[in-house]
């Protein structure tokens, strides 16, 4: 436990002893999570040896390391695994970061809020920034790209800042349960239950920015309510930040269904990725449409994000660039097909 841990000091170097875990477990095979925390401190010396490290250079860069070795060993001993896409989350937590300077409230200039463990929640990338703004001149906002580039995670910062704000009185998150058709009394469990698999990145972001207990309690009353897009019908959404997730998979009548929810003193952020629908190949995808109409609509705004947004792990901006190529060479296989065939069409006429 964190108890049996040694920090054994010295002048400019500190020795950080893994006397209760497995330095394997903790830094990866072949110290690969290691060399993800080395990039993130170019300037001191990390040795490793074995269940030990030995850290050199300067002492104030030792010590944000310390801490952040320290908050590693406290997220391992809590989930009992380190995800690499988080490493560098929680090893730069509490860095000072120019953008973050106290402002006199307290709060980091640029954060949209603090969350659980002191965690600063902020636009980091260029794109999240925009979004921020949208959402701020605009009560409806589309933000539209691929995976991992934190527009569902920024839009839920933004529900739980309204409402500790008391700007709104409930956050609403809804997602199209696609997988099951919009139809989930064959699952087991009551309502939250039932859609828990297709709002786990939601509850995760929730997880993240409100204490365990005041989300349950918050939960509980109804504060923050979870509700599949089929179950939207029929209500007005006043007072309320809501977000739809995965949009791409709302059909056409239910994208137009939720948007004519929205009651007065609402916002909505509508959130998609127009490369994974899962929709049934003869139903058209209602964000697309959505997007065609509105575009051009005073005080909706739109965001698009792309893969430089990326903020997973750095595999996740390969991987798409390598779809986009793939894409892109079938596009052009088609087009130069579809000019073979008019050319032959044309020829035997």
């Amino acid at each position: 436990m964190m108890g049996k841990r040694k920090i054994i000091e010295y002048l400019s170097e500190k020795i950080i002893v893994f006397d209760s875990i497995n330095p394997v477990e903790l830094f990866g095979a072949n110290n690969s999570r290691l060399k993800i925390i080395r990039d993130l401190f170019p300037k001191l010396k990390i040795i490793d040896r074995g269940s030990e490290l030995k850290i050199h250079g300067e002492e104030t860069e030792i010590e944000q390391l310390r801490d952040g070795l320290l908050r590693l060993l406290k997220h391992f001993d809590r989930y009992g695994q380190v995800d690499d896409s988080k490493i560098h989350e929680i090893i730069t937590r509490s860095m000072p970061d120019k953008d973050d300077e106290p402002q006199k409230d307290g709060h980091p200039g640029n954060a949209i809020l603090i969350g659980n463990d002191g965690l600063v929640i902020k636009a980091r990338t260029p794109n999240q920034s925009v979004l921020i703004k949208a959402v701020a001149d605009n009560d409806m906002v589309f933000a539209i790209g691929p995976a991992g580039t934190g527009k569902t995670y920024t839009a839920v910062a933004l529900a739980v800042k309204a409402l500790k704000n008391k700007e709104i009185r409930k956050i609403i998150l809804t997602r199209p349960a696609v997988e099951a058709g919009e139809n989930l009394g064959f699952l087991p469990g009551d309502l939250k239950e039932k859609l828990d698999p297709y709002l786990q990145p939601l509850f995760d972001a929730l997880r993240d920015m409100i204490p365990p207990d005041k989300l349950k309690l918050y939960m509980d009353g109804g504060t923050i309510q979870i509700a599949p897009l089929a179950y939207m019908r029929g209500r007005t959404l006043d007072n309320a930040f809501v977000i739809l997730d995965e949009a791409q998979n709302a059909t056409q009548m239910q994208m137009k269904m939720f948007l004519t929810r929205m009651g007065n003193s609402a916002k909505f952020i509508i959130t998609g990725d127009l490369t994974q629908i899962d929709l049934p190949r003869n139903r058209d995808s209602g964000l697309q449409k959505a997007m065609q109409l509105l575009n051009k609509v005073k005080d909706i705004g739109f965001v698009h994000f792309d893969k430089s947004d990326v903020i997973r792990h750095r595999l996740v901006k390969k991987i798409l660039e390598a779809y986009e190529k793939d894409e892109l060479k079938n596009q052009e296989l088609a087009e130069k097909k579809s000019k073979e065939d008019k050319k032959s069409t044309g020829h035997g006429q």
